[in-house]
């Protein structure tokens, strides 16, 4: 998995035993992306040559294999022991609202198939797109498989997206889902651009600035925040272009970074009441979850809702989406539909995946 933040690679190792249940988290390791390849990605567009990303389409695969012989390495496993690898790919353009809608993952599967010696699942996110659907968020699947509970359970994915699960508690095992707004991915441009550090560590730089409520509540009015679910959305909206424009004159570089926090923190809270139900504890996944200042403004954002790490639950937060696409490989090669109606408003079950067989 290489998600919308640009951080780098992270590479899970699951075992499966049924669809629904007795999911373990094996290994986990994280490979940085250089800063040239972070750039290249970021710089990826609509307008980009077709050169260019076949280019990147062709060059991913390559870092992935690197990534999982890394992890056959340190778990002293071989490919002829995986099933199969769940690659969902680099997400360089998801637009729902175009005609036909487009969402768009560089990595090459046969490609990456070759340098592995292991079957690929990919395109996960064509078929629920090609039936109508957001083809976004995919996690609350998984959000379910780990982390139901007796009672009404929120799950939050702090990516360069977040986005929200919401876990019935009835023996229907409900779960419904959307994108919430911009977390990581406008965090981690600003402080790039100004600090030219990838991310703000531990979100020390956005603790040192001031909120401004009138820009603030300025970027809580783009359209998107109130739209009703299903909705999904990615850096092609938000991203500095969306972002600079929007910034008063005086504003300095550690307020905006603290206002961005908030906007984050405001926009799951407001995402929260849209669900028209107050779940009993909120658990936080994702790179997000690293963030100390985001999950503090997150935890004040939702209280009286309860907030721990997904790491308290015996998943490290940012595993949890990696593991969710191995999930969802299982469930491809097993035969399995989903039931998407609650979450990307797909208007039947479907597979999700094609296999590339190695």
């Amino acid at each position: 998995m290489s998600g919308t933040s640009l951080d780098g690679i992270d590479c899970s190792l699951i075992e499966c035993h049924g669809p629904d249940e007795r999911v373990r988290l094996r290994h986990h390791l994280h490979r940085a992306f250089s800063a040239d390849t972070r750039d290249a990605l970021r710089q990826i567009s609509a307008q980009s040559s077709l050169a260019s990303v076949l280019d990147w389409h062709n060059t991913l695969p390559m870092l992935y294999a690197q990534a999982v012989a890394a992890l056959l390495k340190q778990t002293q496993l071989s490919a002829a022991e995986i099933r199969a690898i769940g690659c969902h790919g680099q997400t360089v353009w998801h637009d729902t609202k175009r005609q036909p809608p487009v969402s768009v993952q560089l990595g090459n599967p046969s490609h990456l198939a070759e340098h592995t010696g292991i079957s690929v699942v990919a395109d996960f996110r064509q078929r629920d797109l090609a039936a109508g659907g957001q083809a976004a968020p995919l996690a609350p699947l998984f959000h379910r498989v780990l982390f139901q509970a007796p009672h009404l359970r929120a799950v939050l994915n702090l990516g360069g997206i977040a986005n929200i699960s919401m876990l019935g508690s009835g023996a229907q095992r409900s779960v419904s889902g959307f994108d919430c707004g911009p977390a990581n991915t406008l965090l981690d441009a600003w402080c790039e651009a100004n600090l030219g550090d990838p991310y703000d560590h531990q979100g020390q730089w956005a603790a040192s600035g001031h909120i401004d409520e009138a820009f603030l509540q300025r970027l809580l009015n783009d359209p998107f925040f109130s739209q009703p679910p299903p909705r999904s959305t990615g850096p092609e909206h938000f991203n500095l272009a969306w972002l600079k424009p929007q910034i008063p004159a005086a504003l300095s570089a550690a307020d905006v970074q603290a206002t961005l926090v908030e906007l984050t923190a405001q926009s799951i809270a407001q995402a929260l009441q849209q669900c028209g139900q107050t779940p009993k504890d909120l658990i936080i996944t994702g790179g997000g979850a690293r963030n100390d200042e985001l999950v503090r403004r997150v935890t004040a954002a939702v209280a009286p809702c309860s907030v721990q790490l997904s790491d308290s639950l015996g998943v490290p937060a940012e595993a949890v989406e990696s593991a969710g696409f191995a999930w969802l490989a299982y469930a491809a090669m097993a035969g399995i539909r989903h039931d998407l109606s609650t979450i990307t408003g797909a208007p039947r079950p479907l597979p999700l995946g094609g296999i590339y067989p190695a």
